[in-house]
This record gives structure tokens, C-alpha cells and sequence, in this order.
């Protein structure tokens, strides 16, 4: 199997189209046709079903597109890490980071980095582990950090840097700021942030351990700009990491309900996969990640 025949599938892939494949690499349409056909007749399956505008991925496409990925990641990351070793500071890192990790330890790490690997270009994605265990066990993401609920599979190595906590969050003026108890809260709607795979499982038990009813869940958001928007503009609470709290960006609109009990969150870990290493960029990154959390 060649790599450009990858290549060439990946495009078209992503694109939906073989005419759009075929702009995107600048190889004419009839080569790009011929080079799936290749693919499909080395495999013995159809990877695409072809329609009147485009192409779409048949079941078996769908699998071959995951290991694609994962080859195409690899291969950059080779790369990279052969160009680091040997001085050069250029390379890509797509990393994920929870809310509370970009509030508590993104700034103290990207200055260090960028000085560091000043042309290595940051993907960065905000999300919790849920949304991106796939992609780490592909390896289409080189590490994630943030809260870890569950054990991971023996694909991934977890690495705590710190414990944390959480308060209760509504926006400013909500009618029930005044409440001291999570049973004064029993009747309120809420968000969760999808760090559990299942959203009953975040804010349930937390509930249910000081004997009240579970909470009426309403919204799971997945991104930080929807947490803040939604808990800023409706009646709806979250349960969010301190860090919130204490973050300029957010603090002017939303308040902390000063509930007695004591939240604990999830630690923050730094999630990895456990076979292969980071390049030298994607290490000395967490290097600044670990500084910052020992800095907090």
C-alpha cells in the first residue's frame, strides 16, 4: 500500500468529493480516480458509495478512514520528532485541554513553549476526555489535560498533577444566589460539562451522597463559550472548577452560590498513549504543563 494512495483517499474523504480531492493535492481527477480504485481493489471492498455530488464512506471506509488517520498522524509525528532531535523547531501539536486546565495552567506553559518551538504550530481543542478517548487511542491527538473520571483503558497512562474543586456558578442576580446548601439547589435546572460519559453520572452522585434527589439535568455543553453563555443567560447552574470562579473573562457576569458543602472535582491529569512517545515539542509542553501545576 503506498502512502499517496492514503493521502489520496484521506482527501477525498474529508472532502466528499474526487473533484475536490484533486484540487486540494493539484493531481487531475482521472489519476485521483484511478488512485482509489487501486486502494479499493487492494483492500477487496468498496470504501466509498458514489453519489450524484460526491462520494460518501461506506462501513468499511469508515474503518479504514480511522487507521488512515492514525497512519497520517504517525508519520507527521516521525517527522516531527526526527526534525526536533536534530535542532530544528518546526512540527504540529494537537492537544486538548479542559476549561479548568486552559484557566489554571495553559498560561503559565505557552509562553515558556512558544519560546521554546516558536514555529511548531498549536491545535488546540477544548473538550473533556469523553469527547476525545478516541481520538487519543488513534492517535490523531497527542495528549489531553484536564479532569479524568474513569480508569482509562491500558491504551492510555493517566498522570495526576493536581486535586481540585468546584463551585456552584449562576449569573449574577439569579434568584436563588442566596442559597446555602445543595438542598436549597434540589429544585433548579442544570448544565453539565460532559466529563462523564453518560451526564447523570457527573452530578448525580453528588447529590445522592448527601441524600438528596437527583438533579433535573437539562443541557450537556461540551466547550467553555457554551457553559459560560448558557449559565450567564438563563436561570440554569453549573458545577464548574474554582478556577471559574476566579477568571477575569467570566467573573463580571457570573456569581458563585456559596453552598456549605465541599465539591470536589476530578483531578487533573495529563492523559496520554501509553505505547508510543510524545515528540520532543509535545513533551517539553507538558514539561511547562507539570510547572505550572507545581506553580499553582
Amino acid at each position: 500500500m503506498k502512502l499517496n494512495t492514503v493521502r489520496d483517499f484521506l482527501a477525498v474523504a474529508e472532502r466528499g468529493s474526487v473533484r475536490a480531492a484533486s484540487r486540494q493535492l493539484g493531481l487531475a481527477q482521472p489519476a485521483m480516480t484511478r488512485s482509489i480504485q487501486e486502494l479499493e481493489k487492494e483492500l477487496g471492498t468498496e470504501l466509498f458509495e458514489r453519489r450524484a455530488r460526491g462520494v460518501t464512506l461506506t462501513p468499511m471506509g469508515e474503518v479504514f478512514l480511522r487507521r488512515a488517520q492514525a497512519l497520517r498522524s504517525e508519520m507527521r509525528r516521525a517527522q516531527d520528532e526526527i526534525d526536533q532531535l536534530k535542532g530544528e523547531r518546526h512540527g504540529h501539536l494537537r492537544i486538548c485541554l479542559s476549561s479548568g486546565a486552559h484557566m489554571a495552567l495553559l498560561p503559565g506553559a505557552l509562553r515558556p513553549f512558544r519560546q521554546r518551538f516558536p514555529n511548531v504550530q498549536l491545535e488546540v481543542i477544548d473538550a473533556v476526555l469523553p469527547r476525545v478517548e478516541r481520538e487519543l487511542i488513534d492517535g490523531t491527538l497527542d495528549f489531553y489535560i484536564g479532569p479524568s473520571y474513569d480508569e482509562p483503558t491500558g491504551e492510555l497512562t493517566v498522570e495526576k498533577l493536581f486535586d481540585n474543586e468546584r463551585v456552584v456558578l449562576a449569573r449574577k442576580g439569579h434568584p436563588l444566589a442566596g442559597a446555602r446548601s445543595l438542598a436549597e439547589l434540589v429544585d433548579a435546572e442544570w448544565v453539565t460539562t460532559s466529563v462523564t460519559h453518560r451526564a447523570e453520572d457527573e452530578l448525580t452522585p453528588v447529590f445522592a451522597s448527601r441524600g438528596l434527589a437527583p438533579p433535573r439535568i437539562v443541557v450537556q455543553a461540551h466547550s467553555a463559550l457554551t457553559f459560560f453563555f448558557i449559565v450567564a443567560y438563563s436561570d440554569l447552574l453549573m458545577m464548574l472548577p474554582v478556577q471559574w470562579e476566579h477568571s477575569a473573562p467570566f467573573a463580571g457576569l457570573l456569581q458563585r452560590i456559596d453552598v456549605g458543602e465541599k465539591l470536589q472535582a476530578p483531578p487533573i491529569t495529563v492523559v496520554r498513549r501509553a505505547s508510543l512517545p510524545l515528540t520532543p515539542a509535545g513533551e517539553y509542553f507538558c514539561d511547562m504543563i507539570r510547572r505550572a501545576a507545581a506553580h499553582r
